[in-house]
């Protein structure tokens, strides 16, 4: 069977601590906007064939609930940090449900945190139940899992390596303030692009808002989602009037999807 499609449903859109964030009452923690609501930052990529997940924060176990994901067939992980990776343990019930161990996609400075932070899910004499997590290493080169194939994006978050991800014309970066010019190349001729754009104010390691929108033009791309996002950028409604045509605020449970340049098969 040949398709044509991807389908990507952004199931959480928010920086490490959510939002609304804990014990604060601004405008924006407060609002009953929906598109107000954020979980961490984490999208579903969907083919004919292939389900994968891009980062396993804390919300995991609900976003996956939420949106009725009964199988994965990998996770991909873009770094270390724990609003991307804590959710992890809650693989057990895909374990149990399809039977197998869920493979996991990181460089080799994420595998080492998953393997300090889970550490019962890799001693040779197991406690029953533990997650089954059978970890890939990613290097510079392009793979593919299942009908669907991915270019690694190197990115930086300050002085840390952050994986962006590039599948087929949509190409996925979050927690990046810096990307090098030989890398940025494998993002051009992206139709979409989805960029972390924490807040209006200058950030030590993510993009501000001018930032994020300055690169989606530098690299000409027509069509943009901005995620990782704070309760300080402002309320959606109000920042998605300031925008640029084609560039847009991502919401959390927002689908795109895309039949371009696309030929999976299974």
């Amino acid at each position: 069977m040949k398709a044509k499609w991807l389908k990507i449903t952004f199931l959480g859109t928010g920086t490490s601590s959510g939002v609304p964030m804990i014990a604060c009452d601004c405008a924006v923690c407060t609002s009953t906007d929906p598109k107000d609501k954020r979980l961490r930052s984490s999208i579903l990529v969907q083919s004919p064939c292939t389900t994968l997940v891009v980062d396993a924060g804390p919300d995991f176990r609900y976003q996956m609930l939420k949106h009725k994901v009964n199988r994965i067939d990998a996770i991909l992980l873009t770094h270390p940090h724990k609003d991307h990776i804590a959710g992890l343990d809650d693989v057990r019930a895909y374990n149990f449900i399809l039977e197998k161990p869920i493979d996991v996609y990181a460089n080799s400075l994420t595998e080492e945190a998953i393997r300090r932070d889970f550490y019962y899910a890799f001693t040779d004499t197991k406690y029953p139940g533990v997650p089954e997590l059978n970890i890939n290493n990613i290097t510079s080169e392009s793979f593919t899992i299942g009908d669907i194939s991915i270019t690694p994006v190197f990115t930086w978050h300050l002085k840390m390596p952050v994986l962006g991800f590039r599948f087929g014309p949509f190409t996925y970066i979050t927690d990046a303030n810096r990307i090098d010019e030989s890398e940025k190349e494998k993002i051009r001729g992206s139709l979409i692009i989805t960029l972390n754009a924490l807040r209006k104010q200058k950030h030590i390691s993510h993009f501000n808002l001018s930032e994020a929108i300055s690169l989606v033009q530098e690299l000409n791309i027509p069509e943009a989602y901005f995620t990782h996002i704070s309760h300080q950028m402002g309320l959606h409604r109000e920042v998605e009037k300031e925008l640029p045509p084609g560039i847009h605020l991502a919401y959390d449970g927002l689908e795109l999807f895309i039949e371009e340049n696309l030929t999976n098969s299974c």
